[in-house]
């Protein structure tokens, strides 16, 4: 008897660049595709190939495939030889030592030059530091920023922490361990010490812990506690303040003056700021006499 059933064909990201999550802490939080895709990648470009052996070794899995280190100093030099393997219809796989490729990590240098070359790019998604902090965070998570890792020079810092003071979306940050307490601070002067924020430390690890509370207050502990290990920042986003007419009326007469009707300005303005329309139009009729 023959076997009538077909052939295997190739595996679904042949032809491929595939940005594969990795864990962030837990080796069980590995998905069963990314373990495929370790054993089957003809090339896998690692941030850190001991990092990655380790990984494969805690999972069980043989990488057959070409191991190659790809990391914020060669990525770009690297692009090309990666996707000449995709091109001739093989899977490089880009992993990151944990998390996903290209979020504060390599990988956008070789996703940009796989799109200008038109060849296919695809994701094993999985394990996120961002959202896993957002999440435990217990502040809004509707919307929200992603600012990866602030400047180290306290100037820097402060320029562009001052640049987001105003922020109404709930913002996510990374930060080392020996700087989170300066961070804090900084935080707490840029954005107000009663702002609310989170520390999320060594997510899905042993030792996960999260504290919650006003900037201020984590500064404090931050400082007294050293602490340690892998850090992402949640902050809530600045409060909604209520305007007035008198912060508004100014816009409605350069409307005015650059040729809009009174009536439409004061409408479109007092839809936008939520300020009381009869009450703008008495304001601009005053200031347009007080001219």
């Amino acid at each position: 008897m023959t076997d009538s059933s077909p052939a295997p064909g190739p595996a679904p990201e042949a032809g491929s660049l595939v940005l594969a999550a990795t864990p962030i802490g837990n080796a069980e939080d590995a998905s069963p595709r990314l373990v495929r895709l370790l054993a089957g990648a003809d090339v896998v470009a690692a941030e850190d190939t001991r990092r990655l052996h380790a990984l494969a070794a805690r999972l069980g899995v043989q990488v057959r495939g070409t191991v190659t280190s790809y990391h914020e100093h060669n990525e770009t030099a690297r692009a090309d030889e990666l996707l000449d393997v995709v091109a001739g219809g093989g899977t490089v796989v880009v992993v990151t030592d944990a998390g996903m490729p290209s979020v504060s990590d390599p990988g956008y240098r070789v996703v940009e030059r796989a799109i200008e070359r038109g060849l296919r790019v695809t994701a094993a998604p999985g394990p996120s530091a961002v959202l896993t902090a957002l999440a435990l965070s217990g502040l809004p998570t509707d919307r929200f920023t992603f600012e990866g890792f602030l400047p180290r020079k306290p100037g820097d810092r402060a320029r562009t922490l001052a640049a987001v003071a105003g922020e109404p979306r709930t913002m996510v940050f990374f930060e080392a361990p020996h700087r989170i307490a300066a961070t804090l601070e900084a935080m707490a002067d840029a954005f107000g010490a009663e702002r609310p924020a989170a520390v999320a430390r060594e997510l899905t690890k042993t030792y996960e812990e999260v504290l919650r509370g006003p900037l201020a207050e984590l500064a404090r502990r931050a400082a007294d506690e050293q602490l340690r290990g892998e850090i992402c920042v949640v902050v809530g986003g600045a409060p909604a303040t209520e305007a007035s007419v008198d912060d508004v009326v100014g816009e409605v007469l350069d409307r005015v003056t650059a040729g809009e009707r009174l009536k439409t300005a004061v409408a479109e303005v007092a839809e936008a700021t939520g300020v009381a329309k009869r009450e703008l139009y008495a304001a601009a009729l005053a200031a347009r006499g007080a001219d």
